[in-house]
C-alpha cells in the first residue's frame, strides 16, 4: 500500500537541496532576498520540530561571479578555483542569514568516498548528527575545489539522496527550476503531462527523465529521478518542486505544484534489510545472555555484554553477532576496529576512555545500525558439541 502524502511540517527529518540557479544569478550573484526567504521557510519548520539539512549548489556558479570568469563551460581548474571563492561567500551568507532567527549554520564538504566508503560515511553522518543534535543546521556541498571527474556526484541531486539516505531523513526535498514530473520535457513537447504522485519508479517513469535546463545546473530531471530511486528505496518521500518564488517551502506547504514519489518502506526497515542481506560479516561478536536479551528490547550492544571478539574488521563493518546459544542472533556495523572491540570487550562504558586513551562511543554496535537476524549459524563450538554429543 502506497503511504499518503504528508504535509512538509509533520516531517521528523528534512533534506532540502537547492540548485544554483535558484541561489545565484550570473550577472548579479548571490540572490540574497530568495536566501533570507527559504532560511524563513526553514526557521518555521525548526519551530515545529523538524531537524532540517540543506544541500547547497552555487560555490562555482557564485565564484564564477566574484572572479568575473564568461559565460560557457569552464576547464576543471577553473572550476576548483571558483569553488574556492564561492564557497566562503556561499557559507557566509547562509550563516548571515540563518543568525536572523538564530540558527547556527555549519558547514559540511563531502566527496564521493565520504558517503560510499563505510568508514568515512560513519564519520560524516556522526558530524551531521552531532549539529542537529545540537540544533544547528548543516549546508552541505560536494567539495568541488578538490573533486575531479573521475571522483565526483557531478550534481547535488544525488548528494542529497544520500545524505537523506545517510542520516536517516524522512523526506527529500529537491527545488530547481521546474515544478515537477512530467511525461515529457515541457519546454520541448507542449502536450507534457504533470505527474503529482509517484508511487514507484518504473522505466517508464525513467523514460520521462530530460537533460539540464541552465548552464548554471549540472543536473536535471534525469539526476532527479536516479535521486529519487536512491531515497525511497530507503524509506524516504521525495519532492520534486519549483523553487523560482519566495519562501519555496511554504509555497509547497499551501498546496503549490509539485510531485511527490512515495517512499518503498520506513528509512529504518530499509537500512536493516540492508545491513542484514547485503553485507557479508567480517568478523564476530559473542554475547552473554544479557546482551542477548537487551538486544531483543530494541537496545545497542555495550562492550560489557560482549565476552568474544573474532576476525579483523575495521569500524563500520558488519559483523555478525552471535548469541549465548552459539547462533547468529543479529548483524550491525561495528563501531570499533577488531583490535579495540577485544581490548574493551567486557568492560563497562565509562571504562572505555582510561583502555583505549580516548573517549570512544559508549556502544559496540549502535542500536541504529543494528539489525535482529535469528538465523541459524552455528559456530566452531556448537558443530563440536554436536560430534560429541
Amino acid at each position: 500500500m502506497t503511504s499518503a502524502r504528508k504535509p512538509l511540517g509533520s516531517h521528523h527529518r528534512i533534506v532540502i537541496k537547492i540548485g544554483s540557479a535558484l541561489l545565484v544569478d550570473r550577472k548579479t550573484g548571490l540572490k540574497k532576498d530568495w536566501l533570507d526567504a527559504i532560511c524563513d521557510d526553514i526557521a518555521a519548520l525548526k519551530k515545529n520540530g523538524a531537524d532540517v539539512q540543506v544541500v547547497s549548489s552555487g560555490a562555482i556558479a557564485l565564484g564564477r561571479t566574484v572572479l568575473k570568469f564568461p559565460a560557457g563551460a569552464l576547464k576543471l581548474e577553473e572550476s576548483q578555483a571558483a569553488a574556492a571563492v564561492g564557497q566562503i561567500a556561499l557559507a557566509r551568507a547562509w550563516s548571515e542569514s540563518l543568525s536572523k532567527h538564530d540558527i547556527v549554520a555549519g558547514q559540511i564538504l563531502l566527496t564521493l568516498s565520504d558517503t560510499e566508503e563505510r568508514r568515512r560515511y560513519l564519520n560524516a553522518r556522526a558530524t551531521i548528527n552531532q549539529l542537529l543534535k545540537i540544533g544547528a543546521t548543516p549546508i552541505i556541498n560536494e567539495n568541488d575545489t578538490v573533486a575531479t571527474t573521475e571522483i565526483r556526484y557531478g550534481d547535488n541531486d544525488r548528494l542529497a539522496a544520500r545524505v537523506a539516505t545517510m542520516t536517516g531523513a524522512d523526506l527529500l526535498v529537491l527545488l530547481s527550476d521546474i515544478d515537477g514530473l512530467y511525461t515529457a520535457p515541457p519546454h520541448l513537447d507542449p502536450d507534457a503531462r504533470f505527474l503529482e504522485t509517484i508511487a514507484d519508479i518504473t522505466p517508464e517513469i525513467e523514460a520521462m527523465a530530460g537533460g539540464a535546463a541552465s548552464e548554471l545546473s549540472r543536473g536535471g530531471m534525469r539526476t532527479k529521478i536516479d535521486a529519487g530511486k536512491i531515497a525511497t528505496a530507503a524509506g524516504c518521500a521525495m519532492i520534486i518542486a519549483s523553487g523560482k518564488t519566495l519562501n519555496p517551502l511554504k509555497a509547497i506547504e499551501n498546496g503549490a505544484r509539485s510531485s511527490w514519489f512515495a517512499p518503498s518502506g520506513t528509512p529504518v526497515t530499509a537500512r536493516k534489510t540492508w545491513i542484514a542481506g547485503q553485507l557479508q560479516p567480517a568478523g564476530e561478536m559473542h554475547v552473554d545472555e544479557g546482551a542477548e536479551k537487551a538486544l531483543h528490547q530494541g537496545k545497542s550492544l555495550l562492550p560489557a555484554g560482549v565476552k568474544l571478539v573474532k576476525g579483523n574488521f575495521g569500524r563500520g563493518d558488519a559483523v555478525a553477532i552471535i548469541g549465548a546459544q552459539g547462533r547468529e542472533i543479529a548483524r550491525g556495523l561495528a563501531g570499533y576496529d577488531a583490535d579495540e572491540a577485544r581490548r574493551i570487550n567486557g568492560h563497562k562504558s565509562n571504562e572505555i576512555e582510561a583502555i583505549l586513551g580516548y573517549v570512544g562511543r559508549s556502544a559496540m554496535i549502535h542500536r541504529d545500525d543494528l539489525v535482529m537476524t535469528g538465523a541459524a549459524v552455528k559456530i566452531k563450538k556448537a558443530k563440536k558439541d554436536e560430534v560429541d554429543a
